[in-house]
């Protein structure tokens, strides 16, 4: 079974989830810019966008997440400095072409 991990500084904390697990949800759409992307890892944030993430996956696997998450507490994170969320993968990355230039 898929396994999560929570990361929490002294401030806020995020839930870190694959891309494609918000898209196979179908929730993509509905997670705000106050959550991070880095690579293909989307990190959710705690008090919105993690909860959302959470009852869609319980709804389709039927087991509670709280048993498949391990939790970080940390006193600085660099989650804060990744991109924010967007639901399209590097939507604000120069393309191709415009590297070139």
């Amino acid at each position: 079974m898929r396994k999560f991990d929570f990361y929490s500084d002294p401030s806020h904390g995020w839930l870190e989830v694959k891309r494609p697990e918000l898209v196979e949800l179908g929730i993509e759409t509905q997670i705000s810019g106050y959550s991070y992307q880095k690579g293909d890892y989307v990190y959710l944030e705690e008090d919105s966008d993690a909860p959302k993430f959470m009852d869609a996956w319980e709804a389709k696997h039927h087991i509670l997440m709280n048993s498949q998450i391990t939790f970080h507490i940390v006193d600085h994170t660099r989650i804060r400095t990744y991109q924010p969320f967007t639901p399209t993968l590097y939507e604000n990355e120069p393309t191709a072409e415009e590297r070139t230039k």
